[in-house]
């Protein structure tokens, strides 16, 4: 089948399908004027690396898991224990982008209470504040390896 019927079958445009060919994903066969002609089995191929990259897999990554799939090393259950471990490290990235949205509206609630005092110290009389900026990070408790114990 030629690139546009392929890309009309899968929902991925002829672009990426020709990216993917360039990144080695996919090799279609060249007919004499020069087209590119799919093998049917091609269309469960752009499924898997769409469905990869939607994900969040990387293009060498897709890569191999493909390569180990058509010489028949990898199953179903290996890509499942791969996608398993993709949905962790999300749930990590989401985690961490949550610390960083509070930190962020910390901050942002910091500077407006700053904002206040300056109109506020603004008015004639009134002496200039000199509020700390906020902490980084959260101060640790000190233990006692880090308290200088020399017992």
């Amino acid at each position: 089948m030629q690139i546009s019927e392929l890309a009309r079958q899968t929902g991925v445009t002829v672009h990426a399908l020709r990216h993917y060919e360039r990144a080695g994903l996919l090799r279609p066969a060249r007919l004499p004027n020069g087209y590119r002609d799919y093998a049917p089995s091609t269309r469960r191929e752009v499924v898997f690396i769409a469905m990869s990259r939607a994900l969040g897999f990387g293009l060498p990554q897709i890569r191999s898991h493909l390569q180990a799939w058509r010489r028949g090393r990898i199953g179903p259950g290996e890509l499942a224990d791969t996608v398993e471990v993709r949905a962790n490290e999300i749930q990590a990235q989401i985690t961490a982008l949550q610390a960083q949205q509070r930190l962020a509206l910390d901050h942002a609630q910091w500077l407006r209470a700053r904002q206040a005092e300056q109109a506020h110290s603004q008015r004639p009389g009134a002496a200039p504040s000199r509020a700390p900026w906020p902490r980084v990070r959260k101060a640790t408790p000190a233990t006692p390896s880090t308290q200088g114990d020399r017992s």
